[in-house]
């Protein structure tokens, strides 16, 4: 299992994954969730898979060998829209390929894949693109997308970010999100990736991977966890008798 967010803000943009994947009590590897492709004062994408590790390796890895050719390719588009279109059509090409008469039912091949980023000429935008290869866009009312094990890591992010929201407490957000989802569910783990992309910068973004070890992250969950506690003990009790 695995667990990726992504906002849109006024700001710019957060992403953030984790990076555990296993097939089994006994079988837990570590795999980059994230992707980045970017042509400096032209485009800045990244994209956040989940699912199945190896439709979305094989999605990647396809991008990436046709980025830079002369046929239509994430790097050549000319609006964030056509992005998508190329990232979900190379989705459903993956799939047909791996199972093309649709019989291996007891294999699920499909994976989840959010991207984001801003292509110069337009605002910087978010897609979250399904199984099927179609694709929904974040709006100032609904700034955010998860995919995987997202239902630990929600309550948080409901409560905390709007499209207002800046960059600095929606990456703080993030990582609390991480953190009640990795409590609740062990299939989630460290490190973590978190990029973080400015609007208009046009320019690779801050890139931080985050280790267990990690002191800002130790700080947070444990102030966060302390704050809950507090604030729990201080509610007006029921009055039971």
């Amino acid at each position: 299992m695995t667990y990726c967010v992504a906002m849109r803000l006024a700001d710019g943009l957060v992403f953030a994954s984790d990076s555990r994947t296993n097939a089994g009590f006994d079988q837990i590897s570590t795999f980059r969730k994230m992707h980045v492709f970017e042509q400096p004062g032209e485009r800045e994408l990244v994209l956040l898979s989940a699912g199945n590790l190896a439709t979305s390796q094989s999605v990647i890895s396809l991008l990436e060998r046709r980025a830079g050719t002369d046929i239509a390719n994430v790097l050549n588009t000319a609006s964030m829209f056509e992005t998508a279109e190329i990232v979900g059509q190379t989705m459903r090409e993956v799939i047909k390929r791996d199972n093309p008469d649709g019989k291996l039912h007891q294999v699920d091949f499909s994976c989840s894949l959010i991207l984001g980023g801003q292509i110069k000429g337009e605002s910087h935008r978010l897609f979250n693109i399904y199984p099927e290869g179609n694709f929904i866009e974040a709006t100032e009312e609904t700034p955010y997308f998860q995919i995987g094990e997202s239902k630990y890591g929600k309550p948080i992010i409901d409560r905390i970010v709007n499209f207002q929201t800046t960059l600095d407490r929606a990456y703080q957000c993030a990582l609390i999100s991480f953190d009640s989802t990795m409590k609740s569910n062990l299939s989630v783990g460290m490190p973590l990736d978190v990029a973080i992309y400015r609007k208009d910068g046009l320019k690779p973004c801050f890139t931080d991977r985050v280790e267990e070890q990690c002191d800002y992250f130790h700080t947070l969950r444990q102030q966060w966890h302390q704050g809950i506690q507090e604030l729990f003990s201080s509610l007006e009790p029921p009055g039971l008798g």
